[in-house]
């Protein structure tokens, strides 16, 4: 198989490892999972988003690996060239389509994560502080100047990354910020568990209670597990395109998958803990980051160092997923328009800038404005994560599965047969990637419409 892959690639597997690691570990692990686990059942939502993600996101992962490396281009070019079809690239603008989208509404809360990273280095959150969490953070999302700032800075500070390139930029940036994520959240973690009353908290993450997970609850588990993995936004298509024909895709796509998995895990002992040691409602939404967590810092010993450590991971984490997701755009950008990478991240920060400012202007001034119920914002939320990348999801598998074929998916996960990877394992990935993938992608997609 010719490679086709930009000069500007990993320099090794542990930093494509890394790359990917970041993009999956964000705002979906610090911010979503915790709330989603509240919100059904702890433990019992926690066991079954563990087997939905060995069984069916781990395998698509490896597809958008393989099509990346394969076709060793941006998404649309990657498609094209593994299908030799023309019509296939409408898929890869589709993911360029879906993580601008994403972007629109994620740097509005990137932004929030600075404000409240600075707030925390204020020591607005140490302990015996008095304050209205909940009016502060109305207050300041509903403003239509300071939050549209604190967004455009987060935006300037993902692009500088991106104008870097793969190596210097995306690459070294990784190394850095996960290890550093890593240490951040397993000291907060220890620090929740340690608090008098937080027994209550673990039992709740790690005791299934089946009676209150309904079909809802498995629905969400699927939806989390592709939202934090960022499956069917072409993220790993564009990593996998900058990947070492050497690397070995399926080991890289388990470690992934388990690296991201552990890290929602940890980050639900650094949270749910703090809530139940001080009698707080577990299931309180995104309020519970940026509403809830303040306010129980205010109480706990150390509050303030927490708040500090706490609200430095979160802001890496935005940070980390940002980068994958501004550089499916970026890198499309460039194979449509054939402009330099400098040129192409600038003009994708001056689009998030606009559809940004609209996204945060619709938590205050333009919250009116409403389709189905649903404000900007959450209309954006809720179309990516339900239907763009579970249709992103959809056409992975297809393409992999049914045109693809499995001759040509054996030859990349083995690397023209220099990488060994059990037959079995090999047989098993890919009846799940054509058979088993498709039809859960598809009864769910269904069953969010009905």
């Amino acid at each position: 198989m010719t490679e086709h892959r930009s000069k500007d690639s990993f320099t090794s597997n542990f930093g494509m490892v890394a790359a990917a690691v970041g993009s999956a570990i964000g705002l979906g692990n610090l911010w979503r999972f915790p709330y989603l686990v509240g919100q059904n059942g702890g433990a019992a939502f926690i066991i079954v988003y563990l087997a939905l993600t060995a069984l069916i996101s781990i395998p698509i992962l490896l597809a958008e690996s393989v099509i990346g490396r394969r076709g060793g281009g941006a998404p649309a070019e990657a498609y094209r060239k593994v299908t030799g079809r023309k019509g296939w690239g409408t898929a890869g603008i589709l993911g360029m389509i879906t993580c601008l989208m994403i972007m629109s509404f994620y740097v509005v809360v990137g932004g929030w994560t600075i404000k409240y990273m600075m707030l925390s280095c204020m020591w607005q959150f140490h302990r015996g502080a008095v304050i209205d969490s909940a009016a502060m953070f109305g207050a300041f999302t509903s403003g239509s100047i300071s939050p549209i700032v604190y967004s455009i800075t987060f935006i300037f500070l993902t692009i500088v990354i991106i104008m870097l390139g793969v190596q210097k930029g995306i690459e070294r940036t990784s190394k850095l910020m996960m290890p550093m994520l890593f240490v951040l959240i397993i000291l907060i973690g220890i620090r929740s568990i340690t608090l008098p009353g937080a027994k209550a908290g673990i039992e709740y993450l790690f005791r299934p209670d089946f009676s209150s997970f309904t079909f809802d609850s498995l629905l969400a588990a699927l939806g989390q597990s592709f939202f934090s993995l960022s499956l069917g936004a072409c993220m790993m298509i564009t990593y996998g395109a900058y990947t070492p024909r050497s690397s070995n895709l399926t080991r890289s796509a388990a470690i992934i998958s388990v690296s991201d998995t552990f890290f929602a895990l940890i980050a639900g002992c650094a949270i749910m803990p703090a809530v139940f040691a001080f009698g707080v409602n577990p299931s309180q939404g995104a309020g519970l980051v940026f509403v809830t967590l303040p306010q129980i810092f205010t109480q706990m010993p150390l509050g303030g160092v927490c708040s500090v450590l706490f609200f430095f991971a979160l802001f890496l984490a935005a940070v980390s997923s940002a980068v994958s997701l501004f550089e499916v755009i970026t890198s499309s950008l460039m194979s449509i328009t054939g402009k330099k990478r400098t040129t192409s991240a600038a003009i994708v920060a001056l689009i998030l800038t606009v559809t940004g400012s609209v996204c945060s202007l619709s938590q205050g001034v333009l919250s009116g404005v409403t389709v189905a119920g649903l404000n900007i914002f959450d209309q954006l939320d809720y179309v990516s994560s339900n239907f763009l990348m579970t249709t992103g999801g959809l056409l992975t598998v297809i393409c992999v599965g049914w045109i693809m074929g499995k001759d040509a998916f054996t030859d990349e996960i083995t690397a023209g047969g220099t990488i060994r990877v059990s037959k079995n394992l090999a047989s098993a990935l890919f009846f799940v990637i054509k058979y088993i993938a498709p039809v859960v992608i598809a009864t769910t997609a269904i069953l969010i419409i009905v």
